[in-house]
């Protein structure tokens, strides 16, 4: 122990040095620390920082404490801080209306205010006249709460104030996609009040979730009802957000000097240790200078060029502050506790001089720590031209309590009365130490017993659900109902946890309530929610993915638990465990699975090595009762037995109804996916009225289907060679054709209903009002009630559902029942024969909405990608920050319109996107925007040139698609891959009348040799995507990709076919054709060349600007953003967007790439006092081209493309001596005033 004369004197300046500077204005009533003597606002992040100095000079006395004096300096220090952080909890629970909208809204004005009145406690301005939502700062109030409990001090007296606080971890745990104004309170750095989504705030956020998670607020005198729970997945979406981020803290800041206290002291949440390395270097290389840190790059604050009669700047006056932003020392405090914490002597002895330098001394001999320093205003051109040259002074608040506090901090652990682990009792500093291997413990459960035996044929033995009794296994919707319990309180009235879904990480702990084991299966097998795990190729994708995610992310005592059940869902139509499922089940078996290290087995024998979490929260006796019929509602939850009215046995009975449905069709018609808009326009108005097809589909369209032929689909062969399948349309009399046990799709045509090659059915659709006639709802009814076709059902579903509404009720076999429910068991029927596109069409109308959508959105945004929904160019929705799940289902519907089809789909891809780039983000380098409805388009055109069918047919096909197959035709899309379509045929049995089956929907496989009288067997075609080999149909791809229908855009126009044939007898390379494709998907994409917006940005600030199409980027960006911003490539993004020919457009970035290697080979000697038209240097490459090809006039005319550039020209490879790149150069040196020698020759920099 150290002698009194020499740690006791030391501690009583420190204890002097905090009354005069801290504690001295601490308000006897509340608590609070006022800004200054003028200003009586209390901040809720300068308080906390201020107080953690009185706290870590309270724990100095208690750790050297020989004298009662300083037990009792110490007791008085740690009742300061329990005063100042109960006034703020005070402060906070006057707000609670506002916490109780903000878990559901995630509103600005529903947010808890940064600032309080330090003499009352009260609000001092209103909801909207200040950036009040800044999650970091409640987020640093919960950190600190978490750590001085868990150092011995309790702040928390009721139970009441334990809901509040376990409401205030719902409000910060959205942070992850929650724009908020941030640690400056500024959000947009323009300062216009636009809040942004801030690295700062999610990862302070991520910090404070994960420190008070299981923390018993009442410290050692608690029980079960005072500790705080904490969903791990919250934490962990953080995690990953704040990862892919750093060091970018929001869209208009590539940097920021507050996120060392998000890699640092106090937070420490990144675990990453090289992305801790990332950011600390960018922050010293970008921000360091001689009197601190500057907090952003061409930040304004209090500058000499700010205009102090304002808040908000200009954009264009944003460069009149770069280099001589304000420096805060304050930042070197915090280096130097970096360096403390990390054991970095030289880092801790460089700051400490530099801290020591900028500090000012007082006449009594008080270390104060100033605000920021400032250039003079006589001194700012000489700082312009030389940085970090000129003297500047110390402006703002002195002390600036904050920094006062983290410099007292640094001293004190510095000169060893404390150590960096007693300013952390809860080891946050320690996050990024190596973790062990993460075996994942799986347990496979069967469904009943005849699934058991199914899976035991295969050596496979597994427990039934009710074999693991006394241990229950509840689906992951159950444990939502049981956490939205949590931190209700009916007093205050706040309601709990929002029912937002809940996350493998959760559900992968096993949980105790009273004396039973509950297990909880995971949310992405459930498929009551949505159709994807319908799929069962796609549910073992996702499976592997998840038990990787699980070994990477788990950060808990004990091993995961993942425990799956296998249903009858699952089985194929002859009852039978597929193949895909055994495999995986035996890969299990090995130990190994996709990299990852697990363990199959019983759940039982995993009780005693698997994470368990106590549902302690149930036992409050404030809300028992409903605690009571709660949970007797789950334990004793009964099947349901709702009837099927669509299947009833009794339809074996009924005549068929020979006619077609005066509605036949109107599902497929409801589709807008345009992959040829030019046929698209001569069939149906732009954009599609939902009114005026109705009108089109109760014309007398009555066709028999016998008029009609089979339509020849063209197909793939195992060798790649194209043949012919021919989809038979099904004959309204024939046996098969009826739903046996209300489980058997039919096909209809894959010919368009309005197609010319359908005499019968185009002349009906056109015919007009003499045959037209008004549809008899009491017919449809009946027709319902005698049909077994799975599409004529939804047909006539669809119409009633449309114009009555899904609460009209209506008699199905003598039984009344309402519309919607009638739609559900239609949606199921779909799903159990993995008809895709009626799944897909009927989740639609049901507005059903993926449990992930939000999250997986937002995965996409917060890497600096933008998302639009919606198919261009009418109804296309940007969406630039996340947002709440049902807000963005409601813009998807919105988006689509009458195609709910497309918006089934939009969300499928949403999942798809947001699984690649969590897992694969090289795929999206140099994609800012992800236009979905423009990818539907493309997937749906890359069908078309595959199959070589028409735009509807190929819509068709592409709506059928199964998940799984969705996913890989996206996939290959975005990787450029080529891929071959192969159909496969399912044999579905479908037993006669005399097997008695119908009712029941049994189901088997069959070969082509199997007959019986009384068996009927349809092959169902499926189509599946596939890479193809190197050399697959090389010249037969080079062929389709200039057919007519693979076009994409109105504006182009093609090559006549038929002059296309007669080139193709001439034409002998593989490769013709290939980059006018590529040209056309990295235009639909939006890909643009590695660092293309910071080199853009570099050729705007040579120019006075830079004309697309008619759209001016302006030199003046350049003084506003900075070339790394995000927002200066949105703007950018922006401007190419409004070009609607992809393959024009990416000729319009290979042009701004030759514009940006000239100014990065010119040595800055090249300055342009003009505009530079893109699309002029674009145009008169393509002229050159012409012209040294040498190209007939008649056929140059023939082979115009997008913007009159020539198709050719578009197949051009951009390098080589006769590329593009070598044209846009010339076209370059033709327009730009490029200097010459004296010869008249051009010094070409770029070559």
């Amino acid at each position: 122990m150290r002698n009194r004369s020499n740690s006791g004197v030391r501690l009583d300046y420190y204890q002097r040095l905090l009354n005069k500077t801290i504690l001295k204005y601490q308000n006897p009533v509340t608590g609070l620390l006022p800004a200054s003597e003028e200003n009586s606002h209390a901040w809720v992040r300068d308080n906390v920082y201020a107080v953690l100095s009185v706290w870590a000079l309270a724990l100095a006395y208690r750790k050297t404490a020989d004298l009662d004096e300083d037990r009792a300096k110490a007791y008085e220090l740690e009742q300061s801080v329990v005063k100042l952080m109960r006034g703020l909890l005070r402060c906070m629970m006057s707000q609670v209306e506002k916490l109780e909208r903000f878990k559901h809204t995630q509103h600005v004005n529903d947010s808890l205010h940064a600032k309080y009145c330090s003499k009352t406690g009260k609000t001092v301005v209103g909801d909207q006249a200040w950036g009040h939502l800044q999650i970091d700062a409640t987020s640093l109030y919960i950190l600190s709460l978490a750590q001085m409990t868990a150092s011995g001090l309790q702040i928390i007296f009721t139970l009441d104030e334990v809901s509040f606080v376990q409401n205030l971890i719902f409000y910060i745990e959205t942070a992850y996609r929650t724009p908020d104004y941030g640690i400056w309170e500024r959000g947009d750095k323009t300062n216009h009040g636009l809040p942004e989504l801030n690295s700062s705030s999610i990862g302070m956020a991520k910090a404070a979730l994960e420190a008070i998670n299981e923390l018993d607020l009442f410290g050692a005198r608690g029980g079960p009802l005072s500790v705080v729970h904490v969903l791990p997945d919250e934490a962990q979406q953080c995690q990953a957000i704040l990862l892919s981020m750093l060091p970018r803290e929001s869209n208009s800041k590539e940097i920021d000097a507050a996120l060392l206290t998000v890699i640092s002291f106090p937070a420490f949440a990144v675990d990453d240790g090289e992305k801790v390395e990332e950011t600390r270097d960018s922050i010293v290389t970008k921000l360091e200078g001689k009197y601190g840190f500057c907090r952003f790059l061409r930040d304004g604050y209090k500058t000499a060029r700010e205009d102090p009669n304002r808040l908000h700047y200009e954009p264009w006056e944003l460069q009149v502050f770069e280099r001589i932003e304000c420096q805060w020392p304050m930042f070197f405090a915090l280096f130097v506790l970096d360096g403390l914490f990390n054991g970095r002597e030289e880092q801790v002895k460089k700051y400490s001089e530099k801290l020591d330098s900028v500090m000012i001394k007082t006449d009594e001999g008080i270390h104060l720590l100033p605000e920021l320093y400032a250039v003079h205003k006589e001194m700012v051109e000489q700082e312009y031209k030389t940085p970090n040259s000129q003297k500047r002074e110390a402006i703002g608040r002195l002390p600036h309590r904050w920094g006062q506090s983290l410099y007292i901090i640094s001293k004190l652990v510095q000169e060893g009365f404390l150590s960096p682990g007693e300013l952390d009792p809860l080891n946050r500093r320690l996050v990024s130490e190596p973790k062990p291997d993460i075996v994942v413990q799986v347990v496979i459960l069967a469904e009943d017993e005849f699934i058991q035996s199914k899976l035991w044929e295969h050596g496979i033995k597994v427990q039934t659900m009710e074999e693991v009794r006394p241990l229950q296994v509840f689906p992951a919707s159950v444990l939502t109902q049981i956490y939205s319990l949590l931190g209700r309180n009916k007093k205050m009235g706040l309601t709990g946890r929002p029912k937002n879904e809940i996350g493998l990480l959760a559900t992968s702990k096993l949980y105790t309530y009273r004396d039973q084991i509950l297990a909880f299966i995971p949310q992405f097998v459930d498929m009551s929610n949505y159709y994807l795990p319908l799929d069962i190729d796609f549910a073992l994708f996702t499976f592997n993915l998840e038990l990787e995610y699980l070994s990477k992310t788990w950060r808990m005592m004990g091993r995961p638990t993942v425990t799956c059940q296998v249903t009858h869902t699952m089985l194929d139509v002859g009852h039978n465990p597929p193949g895909a499922l055994i495999g995986t089940i035996k890969k299990l078996q090995s130990g190994y699975i996709a990299g990852t290290r697990v363990h199959l087995g019983n759940l039982a024998d995993f009780v005693t090595t698997s994470c368990i979490t106590k549902l302690s929260f149930l036992r409050d006796p404030s809300h028992s009762e409903e605690v009571k019929h709660f949970v007797g509602d789950i334990f004793n939850r009964i099947p349901d037995t709702r009837p099927r009215l669509l299947s009833s046995s009794r339809i074996k009975t009924r005549p068929r109804s020979h006619s077609k449905s005066s509605v036949h069709g109107i599902v497929r018609r409801s589709r807008s996916i345009q992959v040829d808009p030019a046929q698209a326009k001569e069939r149906v108005p732009s954009p599609p009225s939902l009114q005026e097809s109705l009108k089109k589909f109760e014309r007398g369209i009555t066709v028999d289907r016998e008029q009609s032929g089979g339509v020849p689909i063209p197909t793939t062969s195992a060798h790649g060679r194209s043949h012919d399948v021919e989809f038979p349309i099904q004959r309204p009399h024939s046996p098969n054709l009826h739903l046996k046990g209300s489980l058997h799709p039919l096909h209809y045509s894959h010919q368009s209903p309005c197609s010319s090659s359908s005499p019968q059915l185009f002349h009906f659709f056109h015919q007009g009002t003499k045959q037209e006639s008004i549809i008899n709802v009491d017919e449809l009814v009946e027709q319902l009630n005698n049909t077994e076709v799975l599409h004529e059902q939804a047909d006539i579903i669809h119409y009633l559902y449309l114009h009555k509404g899904p609460d009209w009720e209506i008699t199905i076999d003598g039984k009344k029942c309402y519309i919607k429910e009638l739609l559900v068991e239609l949606y199921e029927k779909a799903g159990h024969w993995k008809h895709w596109g009626l799944v897909r069409h009927t989740a639609g109308l049901l507005k059903k909405r993926v449990e992930e959508l939000a999250l997986a959105a937002t995965d996409l945004l917060v890497r600096q990608k933008q998302l639009s929904v919606g198919l261009p160019p009418d109804r296309e929705r940007v969406i630039m920050r996340p947002l709440p799940p049902d807000e963005l289902a409601k813009i998807i519907f919105d988006a689509c319109g009458e195609d709910l089809s497309t918006a089934s789909l939009t969300q499928e891809l949403l999942i798809y996107l947001a699984m690649f780039i969590r897992t694969e983000p090289k795929l999206f380098n140099e994609m800012l925007r992800l236009r979905v409805g423009l990818i539907i388009q493309v997937m749906a055109s890359e069908l078309a040139r595959t199959l070589k069918c028409t735009g509807d047919e190929a819509s068709e096909h592409l709506m059928n698609l199964s998940p799984f197959e969705m996913k890989t035709l996206l996939h290959h899309i975005l990787s450029g891959k080529e891929f071959v379509i192969s159909t496969g045929y399912i044999h579905t049995c479908v037993p006669g009348p005399a097997g008695d089956l119908r009712g029941v929907g049994v189901s088997r496989w069959t070969t082509d040799s199997e007959t019986d009288e009384h068996t009927n067997v349809e092959d169902e075609c499926r189509l599946s995507v596939s890479t193809k080999k190197v050399g697959e149909e090389a010249t037969e791809f080079a062929r389709l990709s200039r057919k007519p229908h693979a076009k994409m855009q109105k504006s182009i126009h093609h090559i006549d076919p038929n002059d296309l044939e007669k080139d193709d007898e001439g034409v002998e390379s593989d490769r013709q054709g290939q980059w006018l494709r590529r040209r056309r998907l990295d235009g639909a994409l939006n890909r643009v060349p590695v660092g293309f917006y910071p080199r853009v940005w570099k050729v705007l600030k040579m120019c006075h600007g830079l004309v697309i199409e008619g759209q001016h980027l302006p030199h003046s960006l350049t003084r506003e953003m900075t070339p790394g911003e995000f927002k200066f490539a949105l703007h950018v993004e922006m401007v190419l967007n409004r070009i609607p020919q992809p393959e024009y457009r990416q000729l319009m970035v290979e042009a701004l790439m030759v514009l940006t290697l000239l100014t990065e080979n010119d040595n800055s000697k090249l300055s342009f006092s003009t505009l530079i038209y893109v699309d002029k240097i674009v145009q008169t490459a393509n002229a050159i081209y012409l012209k040294d090809q040498k190209i007939p006039s008649d056929v140059m005319e023939h082979s115009k493309g997008a913007a009159g550039i020539s198709l050719h020209f578009y197949d051009t490879a951009p390098s080589g001596r006769f590329g593009t790149m070598s044209y846009l150069c010339r076209a370059l040196a033709t327009i730009l005033p490029i200097p010459v020698d004296k010869d008249a020759n051009v010094d070409c920099a770029v070559s």
